[in-house]
């Protein structure tokens, strides 16, 4: 007998299922009183060592090669950091009637993460598209989201959501200069991390973990999830269903328009309309505070729906091209060197 298929080819993440129980685990056991100091310290040192290993495992060099497709990496970049943003501003005409300020603040800072890196390179690579021009687009957009994310959310955020000046200073302190430290000790460190990758990764995935428990134990005690209500959750994912289908829209014809050949598009297309789960969580805990755990939901939301949408759709890009759905070399390579359950969850 065949097993039904339709719920089989949803490409439910595994390491999201991993979030959503740590959330009812701060749900069921918020950390509190004393418990709560020692889960945000734990929570601070973690996302510093988190973005330590970042900077430890990226190649400079590798980056700076593929620096030759300039046109491709700068429009994925326009699509990440100013496409993106400027329809979370637009986003701000649904409050109070469809989203609550607090979901349009979250959906806001969503629209200013930079894109992912694995997930990228495996659906380029199953699209048949320049994966080596994703892996690059995919690396310049974590980097510069770094330096970015935080003083675009500065910018557009001001102080709604719990993000002041100060949290730039600790964004500075707690992720640029770790990921600095791990570049300059890379030479030192990055043989080691490469052997040992695949246990690091678990590293990556707890640190991870621990910065969501963390943010929603303090909505839990704040009493913030009060605000949410069903009918609200279900209009952010409407918001947010939209917003993906716009952004592939956008960066499918736009790249078309540019002159771009199909295997440069298909780059564009799954680099260009993703977001970064694993870099939005930790940057979101410094950023937001107490205020995180709303803030990051719907980037959750956006992270499952991503991966639905563009499995099936470099499937039917796959088709159209006529070729075999087999991942390139350099693909299998980046994947098989950065261990992770989730799509990005060990490379932002």
């Amino acid at each position: 007998m065949r097993r039904p298929t339709f719920l089989s080819r949803i490409p439910v993440d595994p390491y999201l299922a991993a979030l959503l129980g740590t959330v009812a685990l701060a749900a069921l056991l918020p950390a509190r009183g004393p418990a709560a100091g020692v889960a945000d310290g734990a929570a601070t040192g973690a996302v510093a060592l988190l973005f330590f290993l970042y900077g430890a495992r990226l190649s400079t060099r590798e980056a700076l090669d593929g620096m030759r497709n300039w046109r491709l990496h700068l429009t994925v970049l326009a699509a990440t950091f100013v496409l993106f943003p400027l329809l979370g501003l637009a986003s701000r005409g649904l409050v109070p009637y469809v989203l609550t300020p607090e979901l349009q603040t979250g959906l806001l800072f969503l629209c200013l993460v930079p894109s992912t890196i694995q997930s990228s390179i495996a659906f380029t690579s199953l699209a048949r598209g320049n994966v080596a021009a994703a892996v690059c687009a995919g690396s310049f957009s974590s980097i510069v989201g770094i330096v970015l994310t935080p003083l675009l959310a500065a910018l557009l955020l001001g102080g709604s959501g719990g993000f002041s000046p100060r949290s730039l200073v600790s964004i500075v302190g707690q992720l640029l200069l770790p990921f600095l430290a791990g570049q300059l000790l890379r030479r030192r460190v990055g043989g080691f991390l490469t052997r040992h990758g695949r246990a690091l990764g678990y590293v990556d995935r707890g640190s991870i973990l621990l910065v969501v428990y963390a943010a929603f134990s303090q909505g839990m005690v704040r009493g913030v999830w009060h605000q949410v209500t069903p009918l609200r959750l279900l209009a952010l994912v409407g918001v947010e269903a939209v917003l993906l289908a716009v952004m592939l829209t956008l960066t499918g014809y736009g790249s078309r328009w540019l002159g771009f050949g199909r295997e440069d598009r298909t780059a564009i297309v799954f680099c260009g309309s993703k977001k970064s789960l694993a870099a939005g969580l930790p940057m979101a805990g410094v950023l937001f505070g107490a205020h995180a755990s709303l803030a990051v939901l719907p980037l959750m939301l956006f992270h499952q729906m991503q991966l639905m949408v563009c499995a099936v759709l470099a499937k039917n890009y796959a088709k159209s091209s006529g070729s075999r759905r087999t991942a390139s070399p350099i693909a299998a390579s980046v994947l098989s060197s950065t261990p992770s359950s989730s799509s990005d969850s060990a490379r932002r």
